[in-house]
Parts: C-alpha cells; structure tokens; sequence
C-alpha cells in the first residue's frame, strides 16, 4: 500500500519536528512493503535520508501548517498522489481532505491552557485563531480512521473533552533519540559552574516563568552557585523572557543547540528541570535520563505516566515548594541515587523498534478495517 506522511513540519528542532523525524526514521528501519510518501517544505530536504530509499518518495509542499493554503491547497497535492492513507502527524488535517487518514494528537494544550498570551497577534486575533483551532481538531478526531495517542493521559482527555471512543485510539509512546555522550566536545566558556539545564519551548504553558520565579527563590533561600541553563529555539516567546533572564546574574540562555552540542549539554549537567504543566509526553526529561542526569519534573498532566519514579516530581505552579525541590535535586544524594537508579527500569518501557512496529501495526488494521 502507500502512504502519504505530512512532514511539512519536519526540521532540526523540539517537539513534532522531532516526532515527525522520528516516525521517518523508524518506518524506514520496519520490513514492511509499504511505499511512503512523504511531503515536506524545500527547506526540510535532507534532514532526513532513507536507507531502504526504494520505499520512500519526497513531495515538495511548501506551504505554511494553520494556513489558508493549508486548507485550500494542500488537499490537492495530496489527492494527486492516490494514497491508500495519509498520516498526520498533529491536528492540522485540512478540512477538505476526504479520504482515508490518520492523525496523531499530542496534547489538548489550547483547550485547557486557552491563554491569549500564547500568541503575537492581538486578542481578537488570538479569538479567532484559537476558534478555528478547536474547530479543526474537532473536525480531524471526528473523521479520522483512527487515532494515535502520544500517552493514555492524552487518549483519556480526547476521550472526555472530545467524545472520541476510547476503541478509535491506540496509545504509541515514542522513545528518546538514543543518546551519545560527548562530554569533551562542546561546553560554552560561560557555563564555569555547575548547572541545571531546560530544553524546550517557552510557550506559558511549559511554565518557564514559573522557572525562573523558583530559581530566584533557590537563589534567595538557599544560596546556591549553580547556573540555570535555558535551550530553545529563539522566536518571540524566548525574547519575551530575555530581558529578565539578563536581568538574573545565575542565568544563561543559549537559543538553539544541535544535536552534538545538545548531547554535551545534558552530559555536563548536574541536573535536568521539567517545569511544563501539560504535556502529551516529555521526550527532553527521557533524554536527559539516559545520559544519567537526575530529572526534577512537574507532577502535571502526562508526566507521572511517562516518566514513571525515574525523576523527583514538584509542583511546580508552587515557588515555594518548587525551589526547595531543586535544592534537593542538586543536594540530596540520596534522592539523586534514588531517581538514576528509577531511571533506567523507566527507559526500559520504550524503545524505538517498538514506536515503528505499533505503528506499521496501526497502519496495517486502519488499511484493513476501514
């Protein structure tokens, strides 16, 4: 059979960027019979090259996800391929769109964290926007084939906010990218103490600014000369905290690292901090675990489910209590012996051959059952 991927958002970065490299790379490695096709932006050409090349066909589609083009253009560049399925790896299925697909849903984020904040237009913008959001996710679980779950808490939560039967959707956890020490290659000049390290988006809800507020009250309270280290792709959420994350003398924000400077990153670090409050499942926290770093986690959404007793949880909306975990996690041998050894019974549970082969396994039951 052949099946259409949407990779349009494939790139060297966080979040879906990563999901959409990962799936790539995974049904590459499967022995299956299936041809994909794959569309993707001019700008992602070479991020990722098949070794079975034979199975794989690269479809120019440069146009931008939550666009009008998206809508209107997209379904025609879709339907010229005669796909036996198509697979969208977030909810922005265009509406017009009428054939067999498959979406993936990693969170619930704007139905529960609906926050104007989290956007660059004004609020009538965000208004709209945000409406026709919900509209389309609405519209994708509705009509889907099936759907795949990044974790059982996000298969509950469509389940209750959207109605979807809990039997529409299967649960495939991913697995981190597999980890490569490099701890003699890469470490900035400014990093010259021990640190703790954030990776990822700066959008409210992953709660840097809760963050930052603990690390302030750590700083306060209990003196510490640790670093806090921030990574993330630079865009208008980051320049947003800028001027406060200057303000703050025990504080470095490095913008986007790749993936070498990343691995050292994690490798130097003497601690990993998860402060997010939803989630759909947490690769960079996985990651930091399987190179031995001590985690210390929001106790929210999916969190407790994925990252199992492998990490200290905080509740991390709490300055207070939040601040006095990082002391702990920095501190506390005892819990940092604790959390490593947890670790690596919790990096047990995923693995990379199995996100492909349930995958292949989805795709195999929706070409046959529908």
């Amino acid at each position: 059979m052949t099946i259409g991927i949407d990779a349009r958002m494939l790139s060297k970065g966080f979040g879906i960027a990563r999901y959409i490299e990962e799936l790539l790379k995974q049904l590459d490695a499967q022995d299956t019979e299936h041809t994909f096709v794959v569309f993707l932006r001019s700008e992602s050409i070479g991020i990722f090259e098949p070794v079975h090349a034979e199975r794989f066909r690269f479809v120019i589609a440069d146009i931008l996800w939550y666009s009008v083009g998206e809508q209107l253009l997209f379904p025609w560049i879709i339907k010229r391929e005669c796909l036996d399925l198509m697979h969208f790896p977030h909810f922005n299925v265009p509406l017009l769109y009428t054939r067999k697909f498959l979406v993936t849903i990693h969170d619930l984020t704007m139905f529960h964290f609906p926050r104007p904040k989290a956007t660059t237009r004004s609020k009538l913008v965000f208004w709209i926007k945000d409406v026709a959001h919900r509209y389309v996710i609405r519209s994708a679980v509705r009509r889907a084939a099936h759907i795949m779950a990044t974790s059982e808490y996000v298969r509950h939560d469509v389940h209750t906010t959207l109605g979807v039967p809990l039997s529409n959707m299967t649960t495939v956890y991913q697995a981190p990218f597999a980890a490569t020490s490099k701890r003699n290659r890469y470490t900035p000049s400014i990093i010259d103490a021990p640190y703790m390290l954030y990776v990822g988006a700066s959008y409210p809800h992953k709660n840097v600014e809760g963050l930052l507020d603990a690390w302030e009250e750590y700083i306060d309270v209990y003196g510490g000369e640790e670093i806090l280290v921030l990574v993330g792709k630079e865009n208008y959420f980051w320049e947003r905290l800028l001027p406060r994350i200057k303000s703050m003398t025990q504080v470095v924000y490095l913008g986007f690292q790749s993936d070498e400077q990343l691995s050292s990153l994690y490798a130097h670090a003497r601690a990993f901090v998860f402060p997010s409050v939803s989630e759909g499942f947490g690769i960079p926290p996985l990651e930091a675990m399987q190179q031995g770093i001590p985690v210390l986690s929001s106790n929210a959404s999916c969190l407790p489910e994925v990252l199992g007793e492998g990490v200290l949880y905080t509740d991390t909306t709490n300055r207070e209590m939040f601040a006095s975990a990082i002391e702990s996690i920095f501190h506390n041998e005892d819990i940092r012996y604790e959390v490593l050894v947890a670790a690596k019974e919790v990096l047990a549970r995923y693995s990379s051959d199995t996100f492909g082969t349930e995958t292949i396994a989805i795709y195999n039951n929706t070409l046959q059952n529908n």
